[in-house]
């Protein structure tokens, strides 16, 4: 999280889950970045996110993704999974806001 904070790249998580249960997610996971909640999906549906019946006894959720956004709010780079397990590490995410040429190099 410190590059990231150093290159002036903001992290956001985003669930589908009630406001308590991502703050509850949040906490025990130890994040130091907003994990905020979107049970009405306002946010998901339009980027595509949405995985019908992907959850626990069939609930939807968000599908796993990371993006870049740049700071006209275009999307530059996505990393987009169904898989739950599978995430962008952060030192991937780095190296392609360095190809794009977002957030200040050390």
């Amino acid at each position: 999280m410190g590059e990231f904070s150093k290159r002036g790249i903001r992290v956001v998580g985003v669930s589908v889950d009630p406001l308590e249960v991502s703050r509850t997610l949040g906490e025990k996971a130890g994040l130091t970045f907003p994990l905020l909640s979107d049970p009405e999906m306002k946010v998901i549906r339009p980027y595509d996110l949405l995985h019908i019946r992907g959850g626990p006894k069939g609930v939807n959720i968000a599908r796993p993704a990371e993006f870049l956004i740049d700071p006209t709010g275009t999307v530059r780079w996505v990393n987009l999974t169904d898989d739950i397990r599978v995430r962008a590490r952060g030192d991937e995410v780095l190296r392609a806001a360095d190809r794009l040429g977002l957030g200040a190099r050390p």
